[in-house]
């Protein structure tokens, strides 16, 4: 057993199938409305198991699906869970400009400020594309009020991650001087190979006994609560089939028959909550600068 006494973030990135990163290349954004959605009933599915499980979580909630279904976002309220920002399009930051990821972040978090009608105070970005190509960004959601982020990965990966940079929670002195808590998705250290753990395609492709040894290992060795995160899609491997590239189709549908049943045995193995609640329960959190060249650049 763990000697970690504090719960661990949960975390749930709220888009519906058809909308993943992977499958970019084979579904146009302008042809989202055409395919059957399914991300109301598994989103509400994963509300029913946390229910079962009497916990909280943090929901990063698409605007374009918070926009089509204001009702799932009250529904995540309702249940007292923290809904936060998964920006509108789920378009990969490096690859929008300055004054798109702006104007698409605030239209965002406006949408779910008004059907929640409290502050968003979170934020995470589309396939962690928070990088060192869009570092940029962290002024933009300073500016626009969030208290934190949650997209750095410190991890080497093709489409996102800052290889180096810190591995648990931190305060970013962000370039236009404001301050932003930043909580890493979490990694573990096996000899020199830094191993991507907080969730999502790892949990799946991972055997639960591997993963389960690593956030303990991580848990007893850094007293550090670690963050899980996974999509509604994840839990639905009856979803419709879309065409794609192999790899595309391997990170997508590996393992969706297994990972409900690995996520019922994880929130027995462990404590969780929301990520605000975590964060709020951080004392001394050290304080970096995206100006340190050993660190972010």
């Amino acid at each position: 057993m763990s000697t970690l006494k504090q719960p661990n973030a949960l975390s749930v990135d709220v888009e519906d199938y058809f909308q993943v990163s992977a499958f970019e290349q084979s579904v146009n954004r302008k042809n989202w409305g055409d395919f059957p959605s399914r991300v109301e009933q598994n989103t509400h599915k994963l509300l029913d198991i946390f229910d079962e499980y009497d916990l909280k979580a943090t929901f990063f909630i698409l605007g374009w699906v918070a926009d089509r279904y204001p009702g799932l976002v009250k529904e995540i309220q309702k249940r007292a869970h923290e809904v936060a920002c998964h920006g509108y399009s789920h378009k990969l930051i490096y690859k929008q400009s300055l004054s798109e990821f702006t104007d698409e972040t605030l239209r965002a978090k406006k949408i779910l400020e008004d059907i929640s009608g409290e502050p968003v105070l979170g934020y995470r970005a589309a396939s962690y594309s928070i990088t060192k190509d869009s570092l940029w960004a962290l002024d933009v959601l300073s500016e626009a009020g969030f208290k934190y982020d949650s997209s750095v990965f410190p991890v080497i990966h093709d489409r996102y991650g800052i290889s180096g940079s810190p591995e648990h929670i931190y305060k970013l002195k962000t370039t236009n001087g404001g301050l932003l808590i930043e909580y890493p998705m979490t990694v573990a250290k096996a000899g020199p190979i830094t191993l991507p753990m907080a969730g999502g395609g790892y949990f799946r492709l991972y055997p639960y006994w591997f993963s389960r040894y690593f956030f303990r290992k991580i848990q007893d060795k850094t007293q550090q609560p670690f963050i899980f995160y996974l999509h509604p899609w994840e839990i639905d491997p009856n979803q419709p089939p879309i065409e794609a590239g192999m790899l595309s189709k391997f990170r997508h549908y590996n393992n969706l028959a297994k990972c409900e049943g690995r996520l019922k045995q994880l929130l027995k193995d462990f404590k969780f909550t929301t990520v605000i609640d975590v964060l709020n329960k951080q004392n001394d959190i050290p304080v970096f600068s995206l100006e340190d060249p050993a660190l972010f650049s």
